[in-house]
C-alpha cells in the first residue's frame, strides 16, 4: 500500500468513527475533526488521538448556513485542505460545498446511484432484495450523493444477512477504498497542497 499523502485532512463525522480511526491508524494527517454529535464515537477517537475537535451541534446555531459557515472558518483555521465526510449525518449547505469545491469526499454505503440520498442505504438494500450492494466514494456537489464517483467496491448480499452483518462487510470495504480515494484525489488535484 502506498504511503499516506501529507495532505491535511478535515474529517466530518457523526457516528462510531471507524473510518476516522482507520485513517489515523493508516498514517493520514488529520488536521481537524468536526462533529455535530459531541458524544459520538468519532469525537472520542479524535480526543484520544489528540486531533483538534470542533463541536458543531445544530442547536447552537440559528440555521444550517450559520453552522456550516462556522465549520468552514474553523476547518480553514486548522489548515484542512481536503474534507472527508466519514459517517457525517447532515447535508452540507452550499456555503460549505463552495468553500471547499472539488475538495470534499463523501463515503456512502451503497453503489451509487442506487440507494442514494438517505442514511439508511444498507436497510434499503436488504428491503429491496438486491444481491449486490457496496460502497462509493464520490466528490460532494450541492445535490446529495450526485457528485463524480471516484471509487466503488461491491459487496454481495448473503442469504440471512442482517443490517449489522451486511454493514460490517460494507465497512470493511469502506476502510479499503476511502484511503485509496484520498490518494487518488491527491495525485489528480493540483489545488491541494502536499
Amino acid at each position: 500500500m502506498d504511503a499516506a499523502p501529507p495532505i491535511p485532512l478535515g474529517v466530518l463525522a457523526s457516528g462510531r468513527g471507524s473510518n476516522l480511526k482507520n485513517l489515523l491508524q493508516s498514517g493520514f494527517r488529520v488536521a481537524a475533526v468536526a462533529t455535530n454529535r459531541p458524544h459520538c464515537g468519532a469525537a472520542q477517537i479524535a480526543r484520544e488521538w489528540g486531533s483538534p475537535l470542533g463541536e458543531f451541534p445544530q442547536s447552537r446555531y440559528d440555521s444550517r448556513v450559520e453552522r456550516d459557515r462556522a465549520m468552514v472558518t474553523w476547518f480553514k483555521a486548522q489548515g484542512a485542505e481536503l474534507i472527508v465526510n466519514a459517517g457525517y449525518d447532515r447535508i452540507l449547505d452550499p456555503v460549505f460545498v463552495h468553500a471547499f469545491a472539488d475538495r470534499i469526499l463523501n463515503l456512502h454505503p451503497s453503489l451509487l446511484p442506487a440507494f442514494g440520498g438517505s442514511m439508511d442505504a444498507v436497510e434499503q438494500a436488504l428491503r429491496a432484495g438486491v444481491k449486490l450492494t457496496g460502497c462509493t466514494v464520490h466528490l460532494v456537489v450541492e445535490e446529495v450523493d450526485a457528485g463524480p464517483i471516484l471509487l466503488q467496491a461491491a459487496v454481495p448480499v448473503l442469504d440471512g444477512d442482517s443490517v449489522d452483518t451486511l454493514r460490517a462487510r460494507i465497512q470493511a470495504e469502506e476502510h479499503r477504498i476511502l484511503p485509496e480515494a484520498i490518494r487518488l484525489l491527491a495525485q489528480k488535484s493540483p489545488s491541494i497542497r502536499q
